[in-house]
Formats: C-alpha cells, sequence, structure tokens
C-alpha cells in the first residue's frame, strides 16, 4: 500500500482553508494547515514528508506566499509549488520554475489536477 501524499495549505483565510482542506482530503491527500509563512516554515523545518505546498500570496506577517515559495525552492527543492491569489497578478517568472499559479476564485479539481501531474 502507498503511503499517502502529505500537501501543506499555506492559507491565512479560515474558510477559504477549510474548503481547499475538505476536498484534498476527499481525494486521497493527508493535508497539513499553516495561516501563515512562518508557521509553514516550522512546519517544513519539523517534517520530512511533504511533498507539495499550496499558498496563498498576500498573509500577514513578514513573509508572503511569493518569498515562502522561493524559500521553499530554495531549501526543499523536491517538494513541489503551487501558488494562489484573489488580490495580484502573478506572472510566471515571479515563482519559481515548475511551479503554478492560479487566481481566486480556482476550481478546486483543476488544482488537484495540477498536484497529480506534478506529482507524478
Amino acid at each position: 500500500m502507498t503511503a499517502p501524499t502529505i500537501i501543506l495549505v499555506v492559507e491565512d483565510e479560515p474558510l477559504v482553508s477549510m474548503a481547499l482542506v475538505d476536498d484534498l482530503e476527499a481525494t486521497g491527500f493527508v493535508v497539513l494547515e499553516a495561516a501563515n509563512a512562518a508557521a509553514a516554515v516550522k512546519l517544513l523545518e519539523s517534517r520530512n514528508d511533504i511533498r507539495l505546498i499550496i499558498t496563498d500570496v498576500d498573509m500577514p506577517g513578514s513573509m508572503d506566499g511569493l518569498m515562502l515559495a522561493a524559500a521553499v525552492a530554495d531549501r526543499w527543492p523536491p517538494i513541489r509549488i503551487i501558488v494562489v491569489s484573489g488580490h495580484r497578478d502573478v506572472e510566471i517568472s515571479d515563482i519559481p520554475t515548475g511551479s503554478a499559479f492560479y487566481s481566486k476564485p480556482y476550481r478546486t479539481a483543476e488544482i488537484i489536477e495540477t498536484m497529480n501531474q506534478m506529482l507524478g
């Protein structure tokens, strides 16, 4: 039996996070949550089984989702990254190579399809 794939959702909006986590868990992923980049980095430092992160761009704290994506790509290169934003247009050049971007509101089915492609 294959171990479940562990995903980290970094989203400061509780209702958005809850909806996404519910959809991902219903698809069979194990989902961890962080409300900001600092909490996400703590989780990433304490675990070695996270395969993919989905991060919002605009979050409270000193690090936004774009900075978090760059830090993850630098420190944990095997982790795949999906960036989402409801407030900013993000260019593909703003995110690490191999990452994906979705504007909110997004269709969770599209994100799950991208996740499956990224995770191979």
